[in-house]
């Protein structure tokens, strides 16, 4: 699940770069493709624990 995560954020924010680039550019499709990366970043870093994780443990005890 985590690698289809990044194949999709990897497609959007390519979808991104190549209307930035484009003569006619879509507003709309650039805001999508980088909600869609956004998304996919929170959902990935939301895994990765604190580095503040073992004092806030220590304080409370």
């Amino acid at each position: 699940m985590k690698t289809f995560k990044i194949i999709i954020m990897i497609l959007a924010i390519s979808v991104a770069l190549y209307e930035q680039v484009s003569d006619q550019k879509n507003i709309y499709v650039m805001v999508i493709a980088i909600a869609v990366f956004m998304y996919g970043m929170m959902q990935l870093s939301a895994k990765t624990p604190s580095k503040n994780q073992e004092k806030e443990e220590q304080d409370v005890d």
